[in-house]
């Protein structure tokens, strides 16, 4: 199912993202835990893309099982730093023999090996793959990220919004928001963007924080904004590693619901392949939500 269809309905939706393993060994225990998730039923489980396109045959193994044996829609991301035109289409009909049809288009973070090669390829930024996507005639529904805090190799947030608009056009079907954790930095990113003519669906990402380790990891994955609350909440539970876990779900919930409360219908868990915080959340919001676990 292209995930368009559900994005624009008006009722509340929730999905999760999984991540592939880095090596073959650790590949049962993360499917194991990508189908305890799946169990959940939520509207689409997104598949992460290792750098370089690393583990991507282990992406399109997961989204497949996942739709497979619990009829769950994916969303498989693919990246195009360091690729070549050649690499890229035979990722591109790797995707369509395992029946994907729904693409997360993303440049990807370069490694130092392939910096030099993303600087000279053919796909420099996401517009570049989204283009390629359309152009090679293949019939996936795309989505994009955006940056609610500014893209961190934006200039500002004018530059970056308009260079969002440029993979809308490029035929970018929805976007999903990096996380964040001050819902009132997304309400005023929603506006300039809508001022500013782009009118897809967007869907929040948020990040439950589970232990205080990810804070620092966090923060230089995304730039976000740590409220004083939130801060607060990792000073006094960060060394006890049950509350903590705790206390950040239950932050996420809280900010899903006023999510929710604000119109804002669709948003993303970046679960981190623990299915133990995606039921925990999904039981927070069963009522909402309506449904049971």
């Amino acid at each position: 199912m292209k995930l368009i269809q559900q994005l624009r309905q008006d009722t509340f939706s929730l999905s999760f993202e999984v991540f592939p393993p880095k090596t073959g060994s650790a590949f049962q225990s993360v499917q194991a835990a990508t189908e305890e998730i799946a169990k959940l039923r939520p509207a689409f489980m997104s598949v992460t893309y290792g750098a370089g396109g690393g583990t991507s045959r282990y992406t399109l193994d997961i989204a497949m099982n996942i739709k497979r044996l619990y009829g769950v829609s994916t969303l498989a991301h693919l990246t195009c730093v360091s690729s070549t035109r050649e690499s890229l289409h035979a990722q591109i009909e790797d995707m369509q023999r395992y029946g994907i049809e729904n693409v997360m288009a993303l440049r990807g973070d370069p490694t130092p090996q392939s910096l030099e090669s993303a600087h000279v390829g053919p796909y420099r930024h996401a517009v570049d793959l989204i283009h390629e996507l359309k152009e090679c005639g293949a019939d996936f529904c795309i989505g994009g990220a955006c940056y609610p805090e500014v893209h961190p190799e934006s200039a500002d947030q004018r530059e970056d919004i308009r260079h969002l608009k440029e993979k809308v056009d490029a035929g970018c079907d929805f976007l999903t928001t990096q996380m964040f954790f001050d819902n009132n930095l997304l309400y005023n990113f929603l506006y300039k963007i809508r001022e500013a003519g782009i009118t897809v669906p967007i869907v929040a990402g948020i990040m439950p924080i589970t232990n205080a380790n990810q804070v620092e990891r966090a923060i230089k994955l995304s730039g976000a904004h740590m409220p004083q609350r939130f801060k607060s909440l990792v000073d006094r539970f960060g060394n006890d590693p049950a509350a903590m876990k705790q206390a950040g779900v239950a932050y996420a919930t809280d900010q899903i619901i006023d999510l929710y409360a604000n119109g804002i219908t669709n948003v993303h868990v970046y679960s981190m392949n623990k299915p133990d915080v995606a039921r925990k959340i999904q039981e927070n919001l069963s009522d909402i939500l309506g449904k049971s676990c």
